[in-house]
Parts: structure tokens; C-alpha cells; sequence
């Protein structure tokens, strides 16, 4: 790809930063401190820095290897006693005013040996951990900023943002979702449909306690997440057709209630909503390549499956794990480590496995 600053770049050979990760969200911040940690001079790009502390109902259900992932680079510490263990996940057929079949697939977390099965973390404790973490190490620069502008050579990348500075880096990683504008200036394109569907997210507080049980209802419309948070609260996250989804937005608090109680069941007790609720449509959209020249893909700008199998955010901390473990082999051995040999390891690692998952949830 042409470059109008190549010159520079490789007469000076040398690099604001080794590594430019353009958008914040959770994927961005978890890989930022994972690369500090292995020693690379990281700056984080993000539009928008957000700061929401007000409960909003998103939560994660964070599997395990995304726990050990947010021990490794010291957040886990911050969330830990806002987080929900998972020790039961039931999954069931379900019919609008008959409750859940009798019929189950049922996981207890007893039957593995390295405890809960996971944990429910909400959005905005995840979100304050990661900040906080980020503004503690200095190996990591946070910039405010849209980018308009990429171009990479066989030397380094050069980044342009919205107010016209530029910063140069050795690679770009694009933890910028399912839009990637990263992918899109870099020539990836991408393969995928809409479901006709919305997920309709909210939470909700019941007399009961929910025990870490973790439900999926699966409705003729689409599927209803039960998921448990702490205390008497729960995630919800019903999967609907995109008009039925539109009618429970418009709603009131009541009427919304009234449209999820047939739904929900009695086997918590009477429920109350909590916070705003919030749609988002569902789709599959998977980038063709997830490497291209000093440029990598992360998360969402990779894969956007699917929320079923609760693997979205999961599948993106997997992608962290590997495209750091790459990274850092290919240095230690004295290797171009931001070049098309070494990125291309990172692919042939993770394409397999997020196109099997996203075949399987598309299904």
C-alpha cells in the first residue's frame, strides 16, 4: 500500500509508539495492558472515553480463561466482589404463559474441578477497573480522538486522527467493533447477514434468590438469558424479532414488565426493573482476513456472533491471549515481530476456532 509518509518513517525508524490499538471498549484496554505488561509502548485510541457508573443492565458472563486473562494483567482484583459466580447453567425449551419444559440440558459447576463456571460482571465495573488500570501504567497513552486516516508500509503504520495529528507505530490493532473502520482502511472485507433480530437488554430484581443458576429459555421468537448478578438482581437479555423488540422499547416501565413476566416465569418471585433497557440488533459478521500489513484485528472487528452462547466478549479475551503470546515469541526471538510472517501466526490461530463458533451460533 502506498504510503505518503514512508519517507519519514523509515528515515527516521523510529515510532511513537510499538503499538496502536484504535478503540476503547473492554477487548482494547485488556490487550493495552497485557502488551505493557510484556514490555511494548502502547497508545489506545477511542473516540469516546466512557465513563458510565450508573447501573445500565449490560453485564458479561466472563468464562474462565477470561478470568485468568484480567488476573494476569491485575483487574480482576478491582471486580472480584461485584462479581457473580455461574454454578448452574440450564438451558431450556419454553412456551409464552407455560414456563420452561421439564426437559433440560443442565452444567452444575460441581462437576469441574477449577470451580465456578464463570462469573457475571457488570459493564461499568469492568469499564472502571480497566481505566483505572490503564492510568496507572505508563507504558500506555490514552488518546482522546476519531481516526480518519491509516496507512502502513513495509516499515511501520501511520495513524492520522480527526484534528489532524498523526502518531507512527510499528503495528495497528483494531479493537474497533463490528464496523471496524480499521478493517475498512485496511482492505478487509467482511462476510455476514442481520438475523432480523434485536436483543432487548435490561435488569431486573426478584424476591428469590437466582443460587449462580444462569437460564436460556429458548421462546419461539428467539431466545430469553436469564444471567445471575449479585444479590437479588439478574441480566436479562431476550433475543427477539426486531419489531416485537421495538414494541418493548416503546414501552413503559409497566407495560414492559407486563410483556416479560409470561416470559420470565414465577420461579424467582415477583420482578422489578432496574436501570434503562437497551436493543441491539443481531447479526454475524466475520472479517475475511483478520491480518493484513501491520494491521491486526481484535474481538468484534474480527467476529460479531451470535450472542446465544454468551462467547462474544470471550472470544475477544481469547484473541488478546494469543495475538500478546504471538507478539512476544516473535520478539524474544529477534524476529520482525509486527510482520506479515508473525501476523499471520496470530490468523492461523484464532480464524479456525471463531469461524467454528460463529457457524455454530449462526445455526
Amino acid at each position: 500500500m502506498d504510503n505518503p509518509a514512508r519517507g519519514a518513517i523509515v528515515a527516521a525508524m523510529t515510532y511513537d509508539h510499538d503499538i496502536a490499538i484504535i478503540g476503547g471498549g473492554l477487548n482494547g484496554p485488556a490487550l493495552a495492558l497485557a502488551l505493557a505488561q510484556a514490555g511494548f509502548r502502547v497508545a489506545v485510541i477511542d473516540r469516546v472515553a466512557e465513563t458510565e457508573t450508573e447501573f445500565d443492565g449490560r453485564a458479561y458472563a466472563l468464562a474462565l480463561a477470561s478470568v485468568r486473562l484480567l488476573k494476569a494483567v491485575g483487574v480482576w482484583q478491582a471486580v472480584a466482589e461485584n462479581a457473580q459466580p455461574m454454578l448452574e447453567i440450564k438451558v431450556t425449551d419454553g412456551r409464552v404463559g407455560q414456563g420452561a419444559s421439564p426437559w433440560m440440558l443442565h452444567f452444575d459447576h460441581a462437576e469441574i474441578e477449577e470451580g465456578p463456571m464463570g462469573h457475571m460482571v457488570e459493564d461499568r465495573h469492568l469499564r472502571a477497573a480497566f481505566a483505572d488500570a490503564m492510568g496507572r501504567d505508563g507504558r500506555i497513552t490514552q488518546i482522546a480522538g476519531e481516526v480518519t486516516a491509516q496507512a502502513t508500509d513495509a516499515q511501520g503504520a501511520t495513524v492520522t486522527l480527526s484534528s489532524g495529528d498523526t502518531l507512527t507505530a510499528r503495528l495497528i490493532i483494531g479493537c474497533d467493533g463490528r464496523a471496524s473502520g480499521t478493517a475498512a482502511r485496511a482492505g478487509i472485507r467482511r462476510t455476514g447477514w442481520g438475523y432480523g433480530q434485536t436483543a432487548v437488554v435490561c435488569a431486573v430484581g426478584h424476591d428469590r434468590p437466582h443460587g449462580g443458576a444462569a437460564h436460556q429459555f429458548f421462546m419461539p421468537t428467539g431466545p430469553l438469558a436469564i444471567l445471575p448478578l449479585t444479590g437479588n438482581r439478574s441480566s436479562i437479555v431476550w433475543s427477539t424479532s426486531d419489531a416485537h423488540a421495538a414494541a418493548m422499547l416503546a414501552q413503559d416501565d409497566a407495560g414492559f414488565l407486563d410483556a416479560l413476566r409470561p416470559a420470565f416465569g414465577s420461579f424467582l418471585g415477583e420482578i422489578v426493573l432496574l436501570g434503562p433497557r437497551s436493543g441491539y440488533p443481531l447479526g454475524l459478521t466475520l472479517a475475511q482476513q483478520f491480518v493484513a500489513q501491520r494491521v491486526a484485528l481484535v474481538g468484534d472487528a474480527a467476529h460479531g456472533i451470535h450472542p446465544i452462547a454468551g462467547q462474544g466478549l470471550n472470544a475477544g479475551q481469547r484473541d488478546v491471549a494469543a495475538l500478546v503470546q504471538v507478539l512476544e515469541t516473535a520478539r524474544g526471538r529477534g524476529e520482525d515481530w509486527a510482520g506479515a510472517q508473525v501476523l499471520a501466526r496470530y490468523q492461523d490461530w484464532r480464524q479456525p476456532e471463531t469461524r467454528t463458533l460463529a457457524m455454530a451460533t449462526d445455526a
